[in-house]
């Protein structure tokens, strides 16, 4: 079974014939079929987000149940379905409240091992790690069974995997997170993947201002095609000032941060109206820090909050996004920018960071 590790920080992934256990209680094994090439990834990439090696790689995906552990009933074998990067117990304070993404159930375990502390991926006898328990850059992946989604079987394998992360975290963070009211005005700072599916969000949500910002004219253009009204080149305009010219001098309702710096926090912050909500989507590397001026959220009364995953419940969700995706309401084939073949991941990634993409696949 072919995998693509990481087995060094700034090295390219390496694709490596592992041994596979199969699945225990409670798991399954699944092919493949597609995988999204993320930011998230590159953050363990390149260093921002310190995890133990070798691990492979990959959190956006889907593909088909070939075998079941002991006790699984959530899926069977054959059926079409998305990964969630989240384990979720079922049974502690935030499942029981449906804010699955925030589970505490599995904490006493490795995010980069099953359940059990064990390691279903090993290398001449020794631990291979998957990331988010998935590790999903592999032609077969053996997780907990919790970590997949029965979909559609209509629904093309490379729309399945980008909801798994992009647009269920991007169109997440505006319906289930902000509650974007319709006829109210958005900015969204960053055009990569998840920001375009903020932008598509918002359009869905009947937002009646969309600005979109970014450094890269390429990007803007995309952000137009999936429903921005206004863009704004960062590198060459003043967003906060820009935004109030936007807004008759008051500042947007809700900002969207899809990148996660101390600069664009700061960014979206600024630039709401008093009452405004300001939203962290992209997640940082662990060392940033932002200097938010506390006064200005007082007097305003401006409300900054972080969203993980969209705050979507998977199990659920990815069912809405996928009759929404084939109900044309999202538009999913025009995100996909660019496929690959397995071997090509490494210049997926290289795409990637040059911003040359909207979203690029990996179909096995």
């Amino acid at each position: 079974m072919r995998a693509a590790v990481l087995t060094e920080v700034n090295k390219p992934l390496q694709i490596l014939d592992l041994e596979q256990e199969g699945p225990k209680s409670g798991e399954v094994r699944v092919e493949v079929k597609a995988a999204g090439v993320c930011m998230s990834d590159w953050h363990i990439m390149n260093g921002d987000w310190p995890l133990p090696l070798p691990m492979a790689l990959g959190h956006e995906a889907a593909g088909i149940v070939t075998e079941l552990g002991e006790g699984v009933s959530n899926v069977k074998r054959g059926d079409h379905v998305i990964f969630s990067f989240r384990s979720h117990c079922g049974h502690c304070r935030y499942c029981a409240r449906g804010r699955t993404v925030l589970c505490i159930g599995h904490n006493d375990t490795p995010r980069w091992r099953m359940h059990d502390g064990s390691a279903r991926l090993k290398l001449n006898g020794e631990p291979v790690n998957q990331m988010a328990r998935i590790g999903t850059f592999s032609e077969y992946v053996v997780c907990p069974a919790e970590q997949v989604v029965k979909v559609r079987e209509d629904l093309p394998w490379t729309h399945a995997a980008i909801i798994g992360c992009s647009v269920a975290t991007g169109v997440g963070a505006v319906i289930r997170h902000a509650n974007v009211a319709a006829g109210s005005s958005v900015l969204v700072v960053g055009c990569g993947g998840v920001g375009l599916n903020v932008v598509q969000g918002a359009k869905l949500a009947g937002a009646k201002t969309i600005i979109a910002a970014d450094l890269l004219d390429n990007k803007l253009g995309y952000a137009r095609e999936f429903g921005a009204t206004h863009t704004i080149n960062a590198r060459t305009e003043d967003v906060v000032k820009r935004v109030q010219e936007l807004t008759l001098g008051l500042g947007a309702d809700y900002a969207f941060d899809a990148i996660g710096g101390d600069k664009t926090v700061v960014t979206i912050l600024d630039a709401i109206a008093p009452g405004g909500h300001a939203v962290i989507v992209g997640i940082p590397s662990f060392a940033t820090r932002a200097p938010v001026a506390p006064v200005g959220m007082v007097y305003g009364e401006k409300t900054l909050s972080g969203t993980y995953y969209g705050s979507i419940r998977p199990a659920i969700d990815f069912g809405v996004l996928a009759d929404l995706a084939m109900d044309k309401r999202i538009d999913l084939d025009s995100l996909i920018s660019r496929t690959y073949k397995f071997d090509e991941i490494n210049e997926g990634f290289r795409l990637l960071m040059t911003g040359a993409v909207a979203r690029g696949v990996i179909v096995f």
